[in-house]
């Protein structure tokens, strides 16, 4: 697991007032207290607490002088003695009120800001952003050209780093690109993974494949030419490894499955719907995994990419409409130690792959858009799955599920026969003990075990930690609300993506204390907007990035039709003291 700084952050929040956060680590003692100091302008620092902070790590500086520059830092204490300074963040002469952090973009004429993941491309201990920038994108049912993706890294102080553009030969649209940040060999830096073809440029400005090509049919489709997998260097973006793609396309006309939506076509509508996201597959070491389809045949790649080698470790292939794990996929997935083994399987729609590459379960209640995995029943041992489905053309079944996520019992249905688009399970009442969930149509509220309990909330899109409880807020397009409760925040100037989705660019704890940060695009698509809380909380948590299950849930954030992350363990009201992680953190190596 990376090993991350303290994140300090500070945030102007009035004339003479400011809002410090900071990280505590997963590995940090359970007695470890934090001393705050604030250095002004050429002054020495002073220390702003009285007494060593223990109940949170976070400080309202309530006498600040904002004309001259204001640098913060914290020193932990363990055992009575303070240990050295946390690297410092500043607040220059005169900031502004401003609850964000802009990070300025060279974005290409035509383009937007998309989704974003983050990494840390240089061993600084802080996270870097990398950002799919698009262009005209296309559904896969859509005929038509689209732009070529395009992404770009940039530090969180807005310093460019490098761009690689996946050129004519990849489609852009939300089923085509999934990128993968993460460090995947271990030596402190992470690396960027995806699809590659005929024309790619790695951020060293080196083709991959033949550049002459031009594989777009009448269509604007792409279903010929070589398809790739390519490993990038996310310090400079310069391509690592490039082998074939797994699975090749075969017969185009041989991805369909059962049930809605489970036809053939020749048109690639089917077999180019890609997912992917990284899993610790042996409890260890980090793989990435790259899927083709979910209507009907499902492939899942599992790549290892160690001392500079990129190795196939296993592939799960359902092959035909007749195989009970064929359809089942959704348009996102979620990766989760189901069985408490320390290995990771990725539950993949209605259905789960173990860590070994074979089919663990598949519950028959095939595709679906929505779907969120964590104790969800804090009543009950293990993990739960919560998703909606498409009941579509005639089929009938479940809209709407929880089912065990080890053995794929199925534990609760609703809305039968009904196609159900969205829906959300987590913990947004702060007066109940346990997750809650809602969907399109659900008219109501309900307990995890199918009982309403309340009116609607406004918004089934994401969800993310904000105020000072331990329950999640709704997060919709650009702004915040509380359930039963008003709106907390709105993120004024800036939007979301994807169409009525509204989806951020990324919503993650990236630096600060535990809650979440935001990640949104300027109205002018010019910068990227990182807003983070300044609401005080007396509850101390480790950094979500340092529980496993949340951190690979940022790595697939993007993928397809984007899900929030949840933790592999009970977060929300009641909750007990969050488990210790077993991570080791990793000193990044000096290349």
């Amino acid at each position: 697991m990376e090993k991350l700084d303290r994140g300090v952050i500070a945030v102007r929040q009035s004339s003479s007032s400011v809002y410090v956060g900071w990280r505590m680590l997963g590995t940090d003692a359970d007695d470890i207290a934090f001393n705050l100091y604030r250095k002004s302008g050429n002054n020495e620092a002073i220390k702003l607490n009285l007494d060593p902070i223990t109940k949170s790590t976070n400080f309202v500086d309530a006498a600040v002088k904002f004309d001259l520059s204001n640098s913060y830092f914290v020193k932990p204490i363990l055992n009575g003695k303070e240990l050295d300074a946390s690297k410092s963040f500043t607040l220059v002469a005169n900031s502004p009120v401003q609850q964000y952090l802009t990070i300025p973009l060279k974005t290409p004429v035509g383009y937007s800001p998309n989704d974003v993941s983050v990494g840390d491309l240089d061993g600084d201990g802080e996270y870097e952003i990398v950002l799919h920038q698009t262009g005209r994108s296309r559904d896969n049912s859509s005929n038509g050209p689209t732009d070529p993706p395009i992404f770009q890294a940039y530090k969180l102080d807005g310093t460019f780093l490098w761009e690689i553009n996946l050129g004519k030969n990849i489609r852009e649209g939300a089923h085509y690109t999934q990128f993968m940040v993460y460090d995947l060999d271990g030596d402190g830096i992470a690396e960027m993974v995806c699809k590659t073809a005929d024309g790619t440029v790695d951020g060293k400005g080196k083709v991959i494949g033949d550049s002459t090509k031009d594989w777009r049919n009448p269509n604007g489709k792409i279903l010929d030419g070589p398809e790739f997998l390519t490993v990038f260097s996310g310090k400079t973006g310069e391509a690592l490894a490039t082998t074939d793609y797994i699975p090749a396309r075969g017969n185009i006309g041989a991805w369909g499955g059962r049930g809605g939506n489970g036809k053939n076509d020749n048109t690639g509508n089917r077999a180019d719907r890609f997912n992917a996201c990284v899993a610790y597959l042996d409890g260890i070491h980090p793989s990435v995994v790259m899927c083709r389809g979910y209507y009907g045949r499902t492939v899942l790649a599992a790549w290892d990419w160690r001392n500079g080698k990129l190795t196939s470790r296993w592939v799960f292939d359902s092959k035909d409409a007749k195989n009970p794990f064929s359809g089942q996929g959704n348009h996102n997935l979620s990766v989760a130690d189901v069985d408490g083994d320390g290995k990771d399987e990725i539950i993949y729609g209605s259905m789960c792959v173990d860590d070994n590459g074979k089919g663990l379960y598949t519950t028959g209640l095939r595709h679906g858009d929505a779907i969120h995995v964590s104790d969800l029943d804090p009543d009950r041992p293990g993990l739960e799955v919560f998703g909606i489905h498409e009941i579509e053309e005639g089929t009938k079944g479940a809209g709407v599920a929880v089912y065990d996520a080890k053995t794929g019992e199925i534990l609760w249905k609703g809305s039968p026969d009904e196609d159900v688009g969205r829906g959300v399970a987590d913990n947004i009442d702060n007066t109940r003990f346990g997750a809650q969930m809602w969907w399109s149509g659900s008219n109501g509220l309900y307990d995890i075990k199918g009982n309403r309990i309340g009116d609607q909330p406004r918004s089934t899109n994401f969800v993310i930690y904000w105020d000072g409880d331990l329950s999640r807020e709704l997060l919709d397009a650009n702004h915040i609300d509380k359930y039963n409760g008003g709106r907390l925040f709105t993120a004024d100037g800036a939007v979301s993506n994807n169409g009525t989705k509204s989806t951020p660019a990324l919503s993650a704890d990236i630096f600060g204390d535990w809650r979440e940060e935001l990640i949104l695009r300027s109205y002018d698509n010019q910068s990227l907007r990182v807003y983070t809380t300044t609401i005080p909380t007396e509850h101390r948590n480790y950094t979500l990035m340092h529980d496993p299950q949340y951190r690979l849930s940022i790595a697939w954030q993007n993928d397809g039709y984007n899900q929030p992350p949840h933790t592999g363990f009970y977060f929300g009201f009641g909750m007990k003291k969050a488990p210790k992680p077993n991570i080791v953190l990793v000193e990044p190596k000096k290349h």
